[in-house]
C-alpha cells in the first residue's frame, strides 16, 4: 500500500508540473508579447511609451481576474475535489489562449481588437486563477510526510518552465523569421500552439487521483457550503501573511521576466534576442535549482531556506536595473542568470509553506485567493507601475525603490513564518479533524 501510494504521489507531482507548466506556458506568452509586439499590433496610435504602459495594463487585467478564478476554482475545490478542478482550470487556460492567436489586430478591428484581447487575457487570468494553488494543494497533500518540500515544489517549477518554454518559442520564432512577418502573422503561432500542450496535460490529470486527504475529510463531514467565506472569517490572517510572503518574488520575478524586455530593449538598447537568452538562461536556472532548494527545505526547514532567500531577493531587487543600465552585457547575462538561482531559493518553498497555513477543508480556497491577490499586488501591477513610474520621472531609480519595499515586506513576513515543524514541513495530517469553525453549519 505504502508503495503504491509513493507511486500515486510521484505521478500527481509530475502531472502537476506538466499542467503548471501548460498553464504559465500559456500566460507567459501574453507576457512577452505584451512587452514585444501587442504595443504595436493592438496599441499602434499610441506614441511607444504610451503604448507599452497600455500593453502591460492589458496584461494587469489577467491578474485582476484570478483572484475572481481562485474563489470560483478554490469553492469547487473544497466542495466536488481538486482533480477535476484543475481539469477544467486547464481547458479554460488552454481556450482563451488559443483564441489570442486567432484575433484580429487593430488594423482590422480597431479599438474592438483591444477589447477581445482584454477579453481573453480575462478567461487566462480566471484559469489560472485556481490552478497554481490547486495544484500545490493536490500535491502536498498526496506527497510522503517529510518530502513536503520536495513535492510541493513540483508545481512551482511549472512557472520558471513555462516561461522558458514561452520564451524558447517565441525566440525561435521570431529567429527564423524577418521582423515584418513576426509582427505580422508568426507572433500568433506560439499561441496557437496552446492547443497540442493542452491535450497533453489534459490526458495527464485524467490519469491522477483525488487527494487522500481530501478523500479523508469527505468521509468524516460535509465540505464547507462556502470555503470562501470560512477563509475571510477564520483566516484572514493567514491570507494576509500569504500575501506578504509571495509578494516579492512575484514583484521581482515579473520585472525580470517581463518588463526587461521592454526596457532593455527600448531604453538601454540592448537586442531582444540579447534579452530573451537572458531570461532563458535565468529560467533554466530556476527550474533546475527549484527541487534542490526544496530537498534542502525538507531537511533543513522551508522557513530556513524561505528567510535566506528573502534576504539575496533583497539585494537583487536593489540591483537589477542598475547592472541593465550598465549595457554591459557580460555583466548582464551572469547577473540573470544568477537571479534564477534567488527567484528559486524564494519560489521553490512558498507554494508548501503558504498551503500549510490553512486547514485540509478550505485549503484549496485559503492558498488560491491569497496566492492570486499576492501575485495581483507583485507581479500583476509591477510592469505597469515601472512603465509608469519610469515615463513619470524619466530615471530607473523610482522603480528600484519600489522593487525594494516590496522585497522588504516579503523579508518581515519570511521572519515571521511559525517555526514549528507542522507549518515548518508543510506536514498537516489528513487525520487531523477540521475545527467546528472551518465546517459552514
Amino acid at each position: 500500500m505504502d508503495t503504491d501510494r509513493r507511486k500515486a504521489a510521484r505521478r500527481v507531482s509530475w502531472a502537476a508540473f506538466i499542467g503548471t507548466t501548460i498553464e504559465w506556458y500559456d500566460f507567459f506568452l501574453y507576457g512577452t508579447a505584451a512587452a514585444l509586439v501587442f504595443n504595436k499590433q493592438f496599441f499602434p496610435a499610441m506614441d511607444p511609451v504610451a503604448g507599452s504602459i497600455a500593453s502591460f495594463g492589458t496584461m494587469t487585467v489577467g491578474f485582476l481576474a484570478r483572484p475572481l478564478g481562485g474563489i470560483i476554482f478554490g469553492h469547487f475545490g473544497d466542495r466536488i475535489g481538486r482533480r477535476n478542478t484543475l481539469v477544467v482550470s486547464l481547458l479554460i487556460m488552454g481556450i482563451g489562449t488559443t483564441l489570442i492567436g486567432l484575433l484580429p489586430t487593430y488594423s482590422t478591428l480597431g479599438v474592438g481588437a483591444a477589447v477581445l484581447l482584454v477579453l481573453m487575457r480575462v478567461a487566462q487570468g480566471i484559469g489560472l486563477g485556481g490552478e497554481l494553488g490547486g495544484a500545490v494543494v493536490l500535491t502536498m497533500e498526496h506527497a510522503p510526510k517529510g518530502r513536503r518540500g520536495l513535492f510541493g515544489a513540483f508545481p512551482m517549477m511549472g512557472t520558471p518552465a513555462g516561461m522558458l518554454t514561452a520564451n524558447l518559442v517565441f525566440l525561435g520564432t521570431s529567429s527564423l523569421l524577418s521582423e515584418e512577418s513576426f509582427l505580422s502573422w508568426g507572433w500568433r503561432v506560439p499561441f496557437l500552439l496552446s492547443v497540442v500542450l493542452v491535450g497533453v496535460g489534459l490526458y495527464l490529470r485524467l490519469r491522477i487521483e483525488e487527494s487522500p486527504a481530501y478523500e479523508n475529510l469527505v468521509e468524516r463531514r460535509k465540505p464547507a457550503r462556502l470555503p470562501i467565506a470560512v477563509v475571510l472569517r477564520d483566516h484572514w490572517r493567514q491570507v494576509i501573511h500569504t500575501i506578504g510572503v509571495v509578494v516579492g518574488n512575484s514583484a521581482v520575478s515579473y520585472i525580470f521576466m517581463v518588463y526587461i524586455l521592454n526596457y532593455g530593449e527600448a531604453e538601454v538598447h540592448l537586442s531582444r534576442t540579447f534579452l530573451l537568452m537572458c531570461v532563458i538562461g535565468g529560467a533554466a536556472v530556476w527550474l533546475a535549482t527549484a527541487p534542490i532548494w526544496a530537498h534542502i527545505g525538507d531537511r533543513r526547514g522551508l522557513r530556513a531556506i524561505f528567510t535566506g532567500g528573502s534576504v539575496v531577493l533583497l539585494v537583487g531587487a536593489v540591483a537589477i536595473l542598475p547592472i541593465i543600465n550598465t549595457g554591459n552585457t557580460a555583466l548582464i547575462a551572469v547577473f540573470m542568470v544568477a537571479m534564477g538561482a534567488v527567484l528559486s531559493m524564494t519560489h521553490a518553498p512558498q507554494g508548501t509553506l503558504t498551503a500549510s497555513f490553512f486547514p485540509v477543508a478550505i485549503r484549496y480556497s485559503g492558498t488560491s485567493v491569497a496566492y492570486q491577490l499576492a501575485s495581483l499586488l507583485g507581479g500583476g501591477i509591477t510592469p505597469l507601475i515601472a512603465a509608469s513610474l519610469f515615463a513619470a520621472s524619466g530615471s530607473s531609480l523610482s522603480i528600484t525603490g519600489y522593487l525594494t519595499a516590496v522585497a522588504a515586506i516579503s523579508l518581515v513576513a519570511a521572519l515571521v513564518i511559525p517555526r514549528n515543524d507542522a507549518e515548518r514541513l508543510g506536514d498537516l495530517p489528513a487525520e487531523q479533524p477540521a475545527s467546528p469553525a472551518d465546517i459552514a453549519k
